[in-house]
């Protein structure tokens, strides 16, 4: 049975500290590791599944939760768009639309949707660049096309009329708008539960998921850590050892040329005005990524980026940009707060003959054999993965079968046909897929879990019992935060004490 069956695959995938607790104290005793993962965010969750789809005793290490330092909604949409028709950028877009092709076909149809991503189109736009941009929209939808993306799902741009996008986005300014041009990006609703899936599909093929185990130092056997829960240090050996820790890589990888480069996005109250499920992106310059305005999807709307540098820019250059497509400046009171995203990168001093074709995702080999990869973006991590792994095999002599994740649902996947079908709501179903009829019986065994925590919210009890028996959350934090559909500070507050209640309660019954 695939990982996102029923029953017996169910408790095969389900993380929870019971099962921590058995597998660290496995570790203890001398248990057997192929690959140690260090860092449980997105690229770490999904080398691990690399590794253990490919037959390999995998140990996954995060001194958090998992996905801590993951955004709720990935920004930067635009990547899926070819900005210029040189043979590099039409291949990373064709390995996108491949990857969104796996992704919603097969690996997470439940966790990916279409997003309608509309770009203005002002009354002094020459014509040449409506033009380019028409031709920028035709090759991202061809390439889909070539690739297998389901043209039901996302269908085909088109131009609108000036009606038709202030209707869109009602944020568009009030002149000098002729229309826009409305395509489909893919994305996951929430990078968090992404993660999770990614992590419970690991832990089903054999994979140890140990949350709040920090590594202190690696070595080309293994690492020396610390179980924060128990406190107690460790000495765990493996085969092979990969740092996916993303901005953290260079704290556990001497010598690893790396700079830190910055993207800032503002997080916008859904009282801002115009917003709507219908996102924005507007072109900036040739040099600058595109503004964009996404909605929240339960959460906070998100603007950004600003101009990735070596420092933080000012969120001031948002603010104008923002008034400048919109013709309205988000006040004091919209602001909800500004998220910086450090992103690691290469130092790109290094030519891209020693680092491979696309340098973001390379991997890199310490001389003392440890395998660091750098973070990805959620539609093309299986791919950066799946180089990772490649390169722990070639680097080590490790026995391993080939890469099999293209092929393998994550936990909740099935066809879309299926998932509208299922007796469950529709929000469930875009977190949990086939497991949202599960959650929905642990509120019909007890009807206080089918109740909202607090009057208002989304998540109920018993969304929070079913992150700590099979999602591997152990505070409340991991579940409002990680779990659970985003909520607003406020609200979050307010559920903070019945969260904190239930999460106790459920692992008390776990670890019965």
């Amino acid at each position: 049975m695939s990982p996102s069956g029923r029953g017996h695959g169910t408790r095969k995938t389900s993380l929870n500290a019971a099962r921590r607790d058995r597998e660290l104290a496995e570790l203890a005793d001398g248990g057997h590791t192929d690959v140690l993962v260090v860092g449980g965010g997105l690229t770490g969750a999904a080398v691990a599944l690399d590794a253990a789809s490919r037959g390999l005793a995998v140990t996954l290490v995060e001194r958090e939760d998992l996905a801590a330092e993951s955004v709720r909604a990935a920004p930067e949409v635009t990547r899926d768009l070819p900005r210029r028709h040189t043979p590099g950028e039409l291949g990373r877009a064709r390995r996108r639309a491949g990857e969104l092709a796996t992704l919603t076909n097969r690996t997470a149809p439940h966790l990916v949707r279409p997003l309608p991503l509309l770009v203005p189109l002002a009354g002094d736009t020459p014509r040449g660049d409506r033009i380019a941009l028409r031709a920028r929209l035709h090759g991202a939808e061809a390439l889909r096309l070539g690739a297998g993306v389901d043209t039901e799902a996302f269908p085909p741009s088109r131009r609108v009329p000036e009606p038709t996008a202030r209707a869109l986005v009602p944020a568009l300014p009030p002149e000098n708008v002729l229309g826009g041009l409305l395509c489909f990006v893919g994305r996951p609703l929430d990078e968090a539960r992404l993660v999770v899936a990614l992590a419970r599909t690991a832990a089903g093929l054999g994979a140890r998921i140990l949350t709040r185990v920090r590594a202190l130092e690696t070595f080309r056997d293994g690492a020396s850590v610390l179980d924060r829960l128990g406190e107690r240090e460790l000495r765990l050996r493996a085969r092979a050892v990969v740092n996916a820790t993303g901005s953290h890589a260079g704290r556990l990888t001497s010598g690893l040329p790396l700079r830190t480069r910055h993207s800032r996005h503002l997080l916008l109250s859904p009282e801002f005005p115009g917003l709507s499920e219908t996102a924005l992106a507007a072109p900036r310059g040739e040099t600058e990524p595109w503004l964009e305005l996404l909605p929240g999807w339960g959460g906070p709307a998100v603007l950004g980026p600003d101009e990735e540098n070596d420092s933080p820019a000012p969120a001031e250059r948002l603010l104008e940009a923002c008034a400048r497509v919109l013709g309205v400046r988000p006040g004091p009171g919209h602001v909800l707060g500004v998220r910086g995203q450090p992103r690691t990168v290469p130092d790109t001093r290094r030519t891209r003959s020693e680092l491979g074709s696309d340098v973001a995702a390379a991997p890199h080999v310490s001389p003392d054999g440890v395998v660091t990869v750098l973070g990805a973006d959620p539609l093309v991590v299986r791919a950066t993965a799946e180089s990772a792994v490649n390169t722990v095999v070639r680097t080590t002599g490790l026995r391993a079968g080939p890469c099999r994740t293209a092929h393998t649902p994550l936990v909740g996947a099935a066809a879309r046909r299926r998932l509208a079908l299922l007796e469950a709501p529709a929000e469930l179903v875009a977190r949990h897929g086939t497991e949202a009829e599960r959650v929905v019986a642990t509120g019909e065994l007890d009807h206080r879990l089918a109740e909202p925590v607090v009057p208002g919210c989304s998540l109920t009890g018993s969304e929070v019992v079913w992150a700590v028996r099979h999602e591997g959350a152990l505070e409340a934090a991991d579940v409002l935060d990680r779990r659970a559909a985003p909520v607003d500070a406020a609200l979050r507050q307010e559920a903070l004490p019945a969260v904190e209640e239930l999460v106790a309660r459920a692992l008390r019954g776990v670890r019965l």
